[in-house]
């Protein structure tokens, strides 16, 4: 059966979209962390918000660079994506893969502990000034995202309510890694 749904209007599929992409953007942060370790052939552990080698080390000590390095370059990577669709096809739905591994980034930054972050650990990896990886990384982000909202002309009003919901996802998954200890 064919679906007469319009991708270019506004509704209630759309914002549901965003619970899945939650997960999803999450699980696929931590599958950069996990590749980048097992590529590295280090026995990794996985899970909805950690990975972590799995004899509690890395083979050698510059791994940890690496696999830190894995969850934004993913997390990038999914957005550049949702971008080249967005681009292509003009379809609402893979917005939510485009904003929210920025609002996401940009939550954890904030509100997560920034020392904690991805970011803040290669930054100090690398001996660069404390923010710039952040400021990078949530810089792509931020533009795919200008970018996107321009092609398929949703403005701050509207962004304004995927904020809203983008916050109320990140705390289902929040809520999900807390009670499972996942």
């Amino acid at each position: 059966m064919i679906s007469t749904h319009s991708q270019k209007t506004i509704d209630a599929w759309f914002f549901l979209l965003f619970i899945p992409v939650a997960y999803f953007t999450y699980l696929f942060h931590e599958f950069g962390h996990w590749s980048v370790g097992e590529a590295l052939g280090n026995s990794m552990l996985y899970s909805l918000n950690y990975v972590s080698p799995r004899d509690g080390f890395y083979i050698q000590e510059s791994h940890g660079l690496y696999v830190s390095i894995g969850g934004p370059a993913f997390t990038v990577f999914q957005s550049v994506m949702a971008l080249l669709v967005i681009e292509k096809c003009k379809t609402l739905y893979a917005y939510p893969f485009a904003f929210f591994p920025m609002f996401n980034r940009s939550f954890s930054l904030l509100l997560g502990g920034f020392g904690r972050q991805d970011e803040a650990r290669i930054a100090v990896l690398l001996g660069t000034g404390e923010y710039l990886v952040a400021i990078i990384v949530l810089g792509i982000l931020l533009a795919i995202v200008v970018r996107s909202s321009y092609i398929l002309g949703i403005g701050v009003k509207m962004n304004g309510y995927v904020v809203t919901v983008s916050t109320m996802c990140q705390l289902l998954v929040i809520a999900t890694y807390e009670y499972l200890g996942v």
